[in-house]
């Protein structure tokens, strides 16, 4: 048999009787095309203007073509790429804002000369520049003899602390998420009663605890990230002493 007639007999294999060939001819038809196709990855190339003629069917019930669908999906992809890079420079630009709200703190920080100023700044960046509803820093180091005020910072014995959040005090990490009703009564006082969430850093060495607290119970929730906060802890741990001996006064 020559290649010609071997040609016209697979043309003829693949084309189906008109109205005659029963489901199953059909089935197996298809299948014969698939294989074909699949062992011949470059015959859409030789034959580009089919490509025009194949319809897709879509969810609204209705067909496009292989052109059209492949177009739809450049186009999608392209809209989703776009918002990507624009989340991506949203979070930069937050980010770049953040790392300023920092710097400033901190060089604060470094240039108070007293515990209350020291306070007073760390309260006035967490709620001026942070957008932090309550801030509180409690202390459990004892106080020098003539020691000056302290500002709205709080000083408590290592005693009551242990009795109203020994468990946050003894996990030693960033806590976020609800607190006990004692837990929030002794960080945030006169502030407890509309405190629905909050972050707590544990100060290391029993120096203190830094906790900041928001109305909303899923503001400060436990897959928060506690990485500025924790960070801030790391600061005062440092700073504090040396607020709190005499010299430095």
């Amino acid at each position: 048999m020559t290649e010609q007639s071997d040609a016209t007999q697979n043309r003829d294999t693949l084309t189906p009787d008109d109205g005659s060939e029963s489901q199953r001819d059909k089935k197996l038809l298809a299948r014969r095309v698939a294989r074909y196709l699949a062992q011949n990855p470059e015959f859409f190339a030789e034959h580009m203007e089919l490509l025009e003629t194949i319809q897709l069917p879509r969810e609204n019930g209705k067909t496009v073509s292989l052109m059209t669908h492949q177009t739809n999906l450049l186009r999608e992809r392209n809209i989703e790429m776009r918002q990507r890079l624009d989340q991506l420079l949203h979070n930069a630009r937050e980010n770049d804002q953040l790392f300023l709200h920092i710097r400033h703190l901190v060089l604060q920080l470094l240039e108070a000369d007293s515990v209350a100023s020291a306070g007073e700044a760390l309260y006035r960046s967490f709620r001026q520049d942070f957008g932090v509803e309550a801030v509180a820093l409690t202390i459990f180091t004892p106080l020098p003899a003539g020691h000056g005020p302290i500002g709205e910072v709080v000083s408590s014995s290592r005693t009551a602390a242990e009795s109203a959040i020994g468990s946050i005090l003894r996990n030693g990490r960033t806590v976020c998420g609800v607190l006990r009703p004692t837990e929030t009564e002794f960080l945030f006082a006169r502030d407890a009663d509309w405190i629905a969430s909050a972050a707590v850093v544990p100060l290391a060495n029993q120096l203190g605890v830094l906790a900041v607290g928001s109305k909303d119970p899923q503001h400060y929730r436990s897959s928060l990230g506690t990485l500025f906060l924790t960070y801030i802890g790391e600061v005062l741990e440092r700073l504090l002493p040396q607020l709190l001996t005499p010299a430095s006064r």
